[in-house]
């Protein structure tokens, strides 16, 4: 059973910071905010620490936990970096990418935090909140994003609420998140860098900083996803998702992309990631609108086609995740 608690409402201050840190610290969860979206921390070394967040999240033990650091010669004590990697974290970091790398012989990070593995998932964030925070706790703080497993992630200290009031200790509340959409995931494990989760980083950018192109990988295969965000069913509202819709059938919700179609007559439950056709202000919108609607009662929410370029692929990735069979 989870232990219930009392959560805290911290300000994206000095103060909060600081309570925050100690909180971690002293082995307690905290929701933080990132550039993709709001975090459940908890002292990634403590493996107790850790299995709190498994329990607050009722996330399956065999799916591993990226931990964060404060800057890249924190997160290569952790890891090991091969050329890939390497120029991957120079072009990208701080910021939207995980870099699964081997462990490091010295690696901190508990074996529950990696599910055992012999990789370790790793991330520097550019929120400067999340910066602060990292840097006052002095070691790798493992944060997934901040809801129940499986639910559509948290882009507003409220949206952490909803889901995980009385089950963390605090939030630290600093406002909306800028991406929306959480981090792209790249393995580097030997042989060619493989795209595990495409993210808040554009598969053409992260080919552009390494010289050559990403393996596909296949994120369903196996039973123990080597990284977070690999289950089929993920992101998920409560309603069930229709996607490539021209238009909703009578009953469904809508979730529109780019301008609505002269005629289009829309249901009393409508809303459209990007009127203007912009995919950074859709991945903004993203899972904030899927609650939206699932907080107002749909049963059913049909989706308009997305483009597959640039964080387009990220949105069709979420989005088939929170269609799959549950």
């Amino acid at each position: 059973m989870t232990e219930t608690r009392q959560t805290q409402r911290l300000h994206a201050n000095e103060a909060g910071i600081a309570e925050a840190a100690r909180l971690l610290r002293a082995g307690k969860l905290v929701a933080l905010p990132t550039e993709t979206v709001y975090g459940l921390a908890a002292d990634a070394t403590d493996g107790r620490a850790v299995a709190s967040i498994y329990a607050a999240k009722e996330r399956p033990s065999f799916n591993p936990l990226i931990s964060h650091l404060p800057d890249t010669a924190a997160a290569r004590r952790e890891g090991l970096f091969d050329a890939s990697a390497l120029a991957l974290a120079k072009a990208f970091w701080p910021g939207p990418l995980t870099l699964i790398v081997p462990v490091s012989p010295g690696c901190t990070v508990s074996d529950l935090a990696r599910a055992g593995l012999g990789s370790v998932a790793l991330r520097v964030p550019s929120h400067p909140v999340a910066r602060a925070v990292l840097a006052a706790a002095g070691r790798p703080i493992a944060a997934p994003s901040a809801n129940r497993s499986g639910r559509v992630s948290p882009t507003l200290p409220e949206h952490v609420l909803v889901d995980l009031d009385g089950r963390i200790d605090a939030v630290l509340e600093a406002g909306p998140t800028e991406i929306g959409l959480e981090s792209s995931i790249v393995a580097c494990l030997g042989g060619a860098p493989k795209l595990l989760r495409p993210g808040g980083v554009p598969r053409a950018a992260l080919e552009s900083a390494i010289g050559r192109e990403l393996v596909a990988a296949d994120a369903a295969q196996g039973a123990a996803p080597i990284s977070p965000g690999l289950l089929a069913s993920h992101y998920a509202p409560d309603a069930a998702v229709r996607l490539g819709a021209s238009a909703p059938l009578p009953g469904e919700a809508w979730l529109g992309f780019g301008p609505e179609p002269e005629g289009h007559a829309l249901p009393p439950l409508s809303l459209n990631l990007s009127p203007k056709g912009d995919l950074s202000e859709a991945a903004a919108n993203l899972f904030a609108a899927l609650r939206r609607l699932d907080e107002a009662g749909a049963t059913v929410i049909a989706v308009a086609p997305v483009p597959m370029h640039g964080l387009g692929e990220a949105i069709n990735n979420r989005l088939g995740r929170a269609a799959a069979p549950r």
